[in-house]
């Protein structure tokens, strides 16, 4: 029987006691090729696009020749204004791309030796570079199936059976439970929404899916609509998981990772952020079959050509 890809040495291409033998300078000269390619790590201008600058030598930053702007290696991106080592933030990225389903704020404070928030706006901040590969814009095309999982708002019962309500009904709901609509190409791409209700994802299903493609769904009576525009295959999964080629296991896939994520690793999950637990959850699924150097390259590669985040610059400085 042939050894899974996983299970290989081919899978490992990175580790942490690489990142921290090869020194901060490694690190440093990692990012500067990963922010600019084109000149193999010589730095451009973020101001004017001008490649005639120079070093200070007294720091790690350059100065433009042509507009006198000073700037760093991680002037303009995701990781702006950082304080973090270059050695630790390449090691957060190999710890993210590990951690298969996820990684808890309190371990990976304590792997990096930092502070609980430093983690939790760290590891967000590569969510929202990861994002730059899953909400790509593009349509979905060939077989694609759709579904969808409800997250949070649960509620606890009662301790006494007479004190219990009804949970299901809408005046007992806490307001915080949200679905996630997931398009998975067969073979492809996996792309989330995060909506108030299942049905919404008929909507982006026109907006997000070519209409020459092929759906699976289920049997929930909203997926009915979509038999307007395509041709649909519906599965009944009270009666089986698959039949004849008809199923959604693709994207019930991506769901399980995301479940054992949420549930599993961080227990708790806002709202207002599950959209990047989502990306996350559907960028590793993705990239599933790669090893861990490429992803970690990858994922950095896309924090660098990210824009400063609006949502996490700043987020512990500002009023409650």
């Amino acid at each position: 029987m042939a050894q899974h890809f996983l299970l290989s040495a081919a899978a490992r291409t990175l580790s942490l006691k690489a990142i921290y033998k090869a020194g901060e300078d490694a690190a440093y000269q990692t990012f500067c090729q990963l922010r600019w390619p084109e000149t193999n790590g010589e730095a451009v201008c973020p101001r004017c696009d001008c490649a005639a600058t120079y070093p200070i030598a007294t720091r790690r930053k350059f100065k433009c020749k042509a507009c006198a702007y000073q700037f760093s290696v991680t002037s303009g991106t995701i990781f702006a204004s950082r304080k973090m080592s270059f050695m630790d933030l390449l090691a957060a990225i190999c710890i993210t791309v590990n951690a298969a389903k996820g990684l808890s704020m309190v371990q990976l404070s304590r792997t990096l030796d930092c502070q609980y928030k430093t983690a939790l706006v760290l590891a967000h901040k590569l969510r929202e570079a990861m994002a730059l590969e899953v909400q790509t814009g593009e349509v979905l095309t060939g077989h694609v199936e759709v579904d969808g999982a409800y997250f949070g708002g649960t509620i606890r019962p009662e301790n006494r059976k007479e004190d219990r309500i009804d949970r299901r009904l809408a005046r007992h709901q806490n307001g915080r439970r949200r679905v996630v609509v997931a398009f998975r190409e067969r073979k492809g791409r996996t792309l989330p929404f995060v909506t108030m209700a299942e049905d919404e994802g008929v909507a982006l299903a026109v907006e997000n899916v070519c209409e020459r493609a092929i759906l699976s769904a289920d049997e929930a009576s909203h997926w009915d609509a979509l038999e307007l525009a395509w041709p649909v295959e519906r599965i009944n999964h009270s009666e089986a998981y698959s039949d004849h080629g008809k199923n959604t296991n693709q994207v019930e896939s991506f769901f399980s990772r995301l479940r054992r994520m949420v549930e599993g690793q961080h227990h708790h999950v806002s709202p207002q952020y599950l959209h990047q637990y989502a990306n996350q959850a559907a960028w590793l699924e993705d990239n599933r079959r790669r090893d861990n150097g490429t992803l970690a390259y990858r994922l950095a590669g896309d924090a660098m050509d990210s824009p400063v985040s609006r949502a996490w610059k700043g987020y512990w400085q500002r009023a409650a």
